[in-house]
């Protein structure tokens, strides 16, 4: 994410609810189109890589749940 979205989508400096959603639109199409992409590529050419993204997107969060 870009500092931008990160600062919008945390609430910092209380952003307007028209950025903070256009914030959320940018970073929702990035993980569906281009990081999805990305894994694609990884899982046809380099298999190590993916797993280290797997890695750091996957971390366990001692069992705890964000429902």
């Amino acid at each position: 994410m870009t500092d931008t979205d990160c600062d919008n989508v945390a609430g910092v400096e209380d952003p307007d609810i028209h950025k903070r959603y256009l914030s959320i639109s940018r970073v929702r199409n990035r993980i569906n189109e281009e990081l999805a992409r990305d894994v694609e590529i990884l899982e046809e050419h380099h298999s190590e890589l993916l797993e280290e993204l797997k890695d750091v997107v996957c971390l366990e969060t001692d069992g705890e749940n964000d429902d």
